[in-house]
């Protein structure tokens, strides 16, 4: 029996864990892919919008010479501090149920990368599981195409091509730029009437300079209705044309799995409103069972970073260890 599972080993995971060690506890993490696998997802040559010490856990300092830490430096950092707080993490294996048993204790359901079905009881469970498996969908015919992605890791793939980017947040304007730095003919498409107040304050000049100088059309007020291969069909205040494009980026953001929360017995609704639990200890509606990091917010993805969700965990052990010291 373990005293804490934690699902999920991203940031707010691994800080949880070494919070829960610093109380006495020794939990146990599982993981589907490898410590901080969202961040290995980021595209390659990102660089953070916070400050070393803002993403900082388990007391061990975010040691970098650049004021914005790059994913590389972050997948370093988060690697050493499971190392060297020698967690305990079962890789590549995946969480499929989490069923509350008679006794109040927890059964974990998992598979392994063979399929192999794994059983493990827990007192308690912690939910870390972030939310960048599940991207929003527009909804539109041919967003199933496979030149469509939701995902932009680096931009040599699209050298020489036609890109169509969906979308006006960070995620967007940094694939624009390292789009155009390889020689890609851009369009941005967006429904507002500017690009997000959420782009860092550092690249929004560089992406008007580009739209100034040509290198980038960017539409606003517009929205795709329509992907086929070799165009896309955009909705303007003027009336539909039609994009020639060989990509496109569907930059919409992302979102946690609340049908997963629902199979546990958490308070989970689709849309605005958080899943039920208490922000001074993080336990949800089903009593033991806890979230932590961006699994917790309602009604953005983006509401909730590693500089906040990373001190879920210290409210988590704090429940846990007054629960067990009486």
């Amino acid at each position: 029996m373990e005293d804490v599972i934690i699902i999920g080993a991203g940031p707010c995971g691994l800080s949880a864990a070494a919070e829960l060690q610093d109380k006495g506890f020794n939990p146990l993490i599982i993981e589907k892919e490898n410590v901080v696998h969202s961040i290995s997802c980021y595209p390659i040559n990102m660089q953070f919008f916070s400050t070393p010490e803002l993403l900082e856990i388990a007391g061990i300092p975010f040691i970098t010479p650049n004021d914005k830490p790059s994913r590389l430096e972050a997948l370093h950092y988060y690697r050493i501090v499971s190392e060297r707080r020698q967690l305990r993490i079962r890789r590549y294996e995946r969480v499929t149920a989490v069923h509350k048993e008679d006794d109040g204790s927890f059964r974990v359901v998992s598979a392994n990368r063979a399929g192999e079905a794994l059983e493990t009881r827990a007192r308690a469970v912690i939910v870390a599981t972030g939310y960048f498996d599940h991207p929003n969908r527009i909804g539109i015919p041919g967003e199933e195409l496979p030149h469509v992605s939701h995902f932009f890791r680096e931009a040599h793939p699209y050298a020489g091509t036609r890109v169509v980017i969906i979308g006006g947040s960070n995620s967007a304007v940094d694939a624009a730029l390292e789009l155009v730095r390889v020689g890609a003919q851009v369009t941005i498409v967006y429904r507002g009437e500017s690009v997000s107040d959420n782009v860092k304050p550092w690249v929004r000049p560089l992406l008007l300079s580009n739209v100034t100088k040509g290198r980038i059309d960017l539409r606003l007020k517009a929205r795709v209705v329509e992907i086929r291969h070799g165009d896309v069909t955009v909705e303007e205040e003027e009336g539909r044309r039609t994009l020639e494009t060989d990509f496109v980026l569907a930059m919409t953001g992302f979102r946690p799995d609340r049908g997963f929360l629902r199979s546990m017995g958490i308070e989970a609704p689709d849309g605005i409103i958080p899943p039920t639990h208490d922000p001074e200890t993080m336990e949800t509606n089903v009593p033991g069972l806890y979230l932590a990091g961006v699994v917790s917010t309602g009604r953005d993805a983006n509401e909730i970073f590693i500089e906040s969700g990373r001190y879920h965990g210290r409210k988590i052990a704090e429940h846990l260890a007054s629960k067990r010291d009486h």
